[in-house]
């Protein structure tokens, strides 16, 4: 029988480079160019090798990102911690810089006192899969819609609002800006897992980390 891999807790992996969000690990590099992004990508295809179904990239013009999970046990383990460290390794061999502090996962949540019953039409209307109670997309290319359960009925309550997870070190500078903004603290009572704020006219967003979920 195959032996299955050990899924890690946040607290057991330190990596500089690297960021811990929604149970995957997270980085961006500087590049130069798209070429010079595409052959870094290469040669992280090449580290990887089988394990390449662990990987997502997206190249842009003037950085790379990469996401690291072991999809068979649903987060992160010893076999992405030993790819992102070779990954940094290839990046520092090509003199790219890494900006963990720039890496962040955005969600949508639909705050609904009926679940069960809206779900099919998001999973419809975006054509994207019902993942046992998320609506997501298997490529990553659209953030996942998520439902949180609330006893309101009234027609006029706010109903979506943005989860946006964030490094820990980056989290108390993103509210700090928002405020600045004209935003205001809601709720920090979950904090540093969450905080919620709000804009001026009261619309809700979540500043959110991976601290204080366990």
């Amino acid at each position: 029988m195959e032996e299955v891999a050990a899924r890690l807790g946040v607290r057991e992996v330190d990596l500089t480079d690297w960021r811990w969000l929604l149970g995957a690990l997270h980085a961006r590099f500087d590049t130069r160019s798209f070429g010079d992004g595409a052959a870094f990508i290469d040669a992280v295809a090449q580290a990887a090798g089988a394990d390449d179904d662990h990987l997502n990239v997206d190249l842009r013009v003037g950085h790379v990102r990469i996401a690291l999970r072991t999809t068979d046990v649903g987060g992160v383990t010893q076999q992405d911690v030993l790819l992102a460290e070779s990954i940094s390794f290839l990046a520092r061999d090509r003199c790219l810089v890494a900006r963990p502090q720039r890496v962040q996962v955005v969600e949508l949540a639909l705050d609904t006192p009926v679940a069960d019953s809206v779900r099919p039409f998001w999973a419809a209307v975006l054509s994207r899969r019902d993942g046992g109670g998320d609506v997501v997309d298997p490529a990553q290319e659209f953030p996942s819609l998520w439902f949180q359960a609330t006893d309101s009925t009234a027609r006029d309550r706010q109903r979506f609002h943005l989860d946006v997870t964030v490094p820990p070190e980056v989290a108390e500078e993103r509210i700090a800006a928002a405020m600045a903004a004209g935003g205001r603290i809601v709720d920090d009572g979950r904090s540093p897992a969450f905080v919620v704020l709000a804009d001026p006219d009261d619309n809700a967003v979540c500043i959110c980390t991976e601290m204080g979920r366990e």
